[in-house]
C-alpha cells in the first residue's frame, strides 16, 4: 500500500511527495521502491525528523495497527493533517484522535477502507439490513494482514448494528464445537468470519437472510489500486478540515 501512494502522490497533477518514512527501507531512494528509478528522495526512518525537515501539508499512513496510533497523534501534533488507511484502532483510540484532532483545529481522516466500491457495499447494507436484519460478514484478505477481523468488517458491523437497533438473531441454544467455528460476534448476533490466504488482496461479502430466500452483497478488490482514487480524494478533502473524520463515506456521500 505504502508504495502504491508513493506512486499515486507523485503522478498526481496537485500534490507534491516530499518525504517517505519506511524504518526497512531506510535510505533507499523512494523512486527506486515505486519502480521509476532515482527521484533524490530517500526514504526515512524516523516520523517525527521527516516531519520536521520536509514540513508537509498531509501524512498518509499505511503502516501497522501497532504504530498507526502514535505515528497519527505526532502528525496532528506537528500541525500536520493526516490520512490514515491502516486498520487496527480500538475505539478508544479513534476518539483519542478525534479529541487531539479537534483541540488542535487540524484535519483528520481516518478510513477502514478506500474503494469506493466497498463504501458503497456499506451503505448498500445499511439499507437492506431494514428488510433483512438476520447478517453475517464474511471478509477475505491476504495472509500478511495483521488483525481481525478487518476496519471494514467492523465498520460494517457498526453501521448495521445502529440501523437495525435492539434486535438479536442466532439459536440461544446453539453450540460450537469447535471454538471460533462461528467467527466472532460483534453484536447482537452479527458474527464477522476471517479468511486469510495469499493470493487474496481485499475482500467482502454481506449475507442477508429472510423468510425463503437470501441477500449478497460482496466486494473485490482485484489489485491495490482500487484504493487509490479514494486517498487521493482524502488527501484533497483533508485540507479544508479542522476535525477528525472516521469513514471516508463522511465524506463521498456528505
Amino acid at each position: 500500500m505504502g508504495r502504491e501512494v508513493l506512486k499515486t502522490i507523485w503522478n498526481a497533477d496537485d500534490t507534491e511527495l516530499v518525504a517517505a518514512v519506511d524504518p526497512p527501507a531506510a535510505g533507499e531512494d523512494a523512486g527506486s521502491l515505486m519502480g521509476i528509478g532515482s527521484i533524490g528522495l530517500d526514504v526515512k526512518a524516523d516520523l517525527t525528523a521527516a516531519l520536521e525537515s520536509s514540513r508537509p501539508d498531509v501524512m498518509v499512513d499505511f503502516t501497522t495497527p501497532r504504530t498507526v496510533f502514535e505515528n497519527t497523534i505526532i502528525a496532528l501534533e506537528k500541525g500536520v493533517r493526516a490520512v490514515v488507511g491502516t486498520t487496527g484502532l480500538s475505539t478508544a483510540e479513534i476518539q483519542k484522535i478525534k479529541d487531539t484532532a479537534s483541540g488542535l483545529r487540524t484535519g483528520c481522516i481516518v478510513a477502514p477502507n478506500f474503494a469506493i466500491g466497498a463504501l458503497l457495499m456499506i451503505r448498500f447494507a445499511a439499507e437492506a439490513c431494514k428488510y433483512f436484519p438476520h447478517v453475517e460478514i464474511i471478509e477475505l484478505h491476504h495472509d500478511q494482514k495483521l488483525d481481525a477481523p478487518s476496519g471494514t468488517a467492523v465498520k460494517t458491523a457498526e453501521v448495521i448494528a445502529a440501523k437495525r437497533g435492539d434486535f438479536n438473531q442466532g439459536s440461544p441454544l446453539e453450540v460450537e464445537n469447535i471454538p471460533g467455528a462461528r467467527g466472532g460476534d460483534f453484536s447482537g448476533g452479527i458474527r464477522i468470519h476471517s479468511v486469510r490466504l495469499p493470493g487474496l488482496v481485499a475482500h467482502q461479502e454481506v449475507i442477508f437472510g429472510g423468510l425463503g430466500q437470501t441477500l449478497s452483497i460482496r466486494h473485490d478488490s482485484i489489485s491495490r489500486e482500487s484504493f487509490m482514487p479514494g486517498v487521493l480524494l482524502a488527501v484533497r478533502k483533508v485540507m479544508g478540515l479542522k476535525e477528525a473524520v472516521y469513514g471516508l463515506e463522511n465524506i463521498i456521500f456528505e
